[in-house]
């Protein structure tokens, strides 16, 4: 392993809005945090290119923006923000081992998981190169619908959240195209049937996407196919939403750490606590309901609070 262990009293685990809030906190409060920003640096909202939903921003700001001025702020309050990301942990002692890129030990008082959630797509290139381009591809309704408001889109998805994020999109596009790969939903009756009910939903079963097409530079429609009889047509759309799924970044904690069956980390409600004393968990790790960078700041800010308190209690 390293020559060297290095302590730190609180350890912070990504860099998206909740481990940089949880930094600010952190740094506020003489516990002189380490942030590794992991993979993604600065997490999913690096892939957005318009965050108008953030309060304090009455014009909006780009999601990298956002992200550098996070950094900033945490910084400026003497957060050691570092490149490089936790590639095993030990929690079984009083002391959280983490170790970095492989090589680096590190002894932590405090550990605090802001490893988020990455959205899962179809993995076609077009679909990857209009993510990239920022150009009408999108995992969050919630966040970006509101671009494409009298639009026409399509919404890959059976499940509930794709049935949520359908019924949320027909609310401001003038039509919402679902696309279905099997012959039923995976969503409860209750949200496959409020989908249905929507007049300016068409829901495609057994379809599933063959290309996002556009001009380079946006998306123009989506061609399909049909997955009965191998028919292909093209749908006209400006926006093109994944609603299958998010995988949370926490593999390299199960042995530790308590998950539920989809991989998110279980807190104790109400708190940012897991299930190993001195190790916290902030936005999309823990949450698979609400996923915005503003809940994610506020589990950060609580993951700090509980940090400090769990420190302070240590040394009476």
């Amino acid at each position: 392993m390293s020559d060297t262990i290095e302590k730190v009293k609180c350890l912070i685990i990504g860099s998206g809005p909740a481990g940089y809030t949880a930094a600010i906190y952190a740094a506020r409060a003489n516990m002189f945090p380490v942030l590794y920003q992991g993979t993604q640096p600065g997490g999913q909202l690096t892939t957005t290119n318009e965050v108008e939903n953030f309060p304090g921003y009455p014009d909006g700001v780009t999601g990298p923006e956002m992200m550098v001025q996070l950094q900033e702020q945490a910084k400026r309050f003497g957060t050691d923000v570092r490149d490089g990301w936790a590639t095993k942990v030990d929690f079984s002692g009083d002391i959280h081992k983490v170790w970095i890129n492989d090589t680096k030990e590190i002894h932590c008082e405090t550990v605090i998981i802001s490893t988020g959630a990455s959205a899962k797509y179809l993995g076609l290139p077009s679909e990857q190169h209009y993510l990239n381009m920022g150009g009408g591809v999108s995992a969050c309704a919630v966040c970006d619908g509101f671009f494409y408001r009298n639009q026409e889109v399509v919404i890959v998805g059976a499940g509930d959240s794709a049935c949520e994020e359908a019924h949320y999109l027909a609310k401001m596009c003038k039509k919402v195209t679902m696309l279905v790969r099997s012959e039923q939903f995976r969503a409860s009756k209750i949200m496959e049937a409020r989908v249905r009910k929507t007049e300016n939903i068409e829901i495609l079963m057994h379809t599933e996407t063959d290309e996002v097409l556009g001009d380079g530079q946006v998306v123009t429609g989506v061609r399909v196919v049909d997955r009965a009889t191998g028919e292909k047509r093209e749908i006209p759309a400006t926006g093109f939403f994944v609603a299958i799924g998010h995988k949370p970044n926490t593999d390299i904690f199960k042995e530790y750490i308590t998950l539920d069956e989809t991989g998110y980390i279980v807190n104790t409600p109400g708190t940012s606590k897991t299930n190993v004393p001195g190790v916290f968990v902030a936005g999309d790790a823990a949450d698979h309901v609400y996923r915005q960078a503003i809940t994610a700041a506020g589990t950060g800010c609580m993951a700090a609070l509980d940090a400090e308190r769990y420190l302070a209690a240590k040394e009476h």
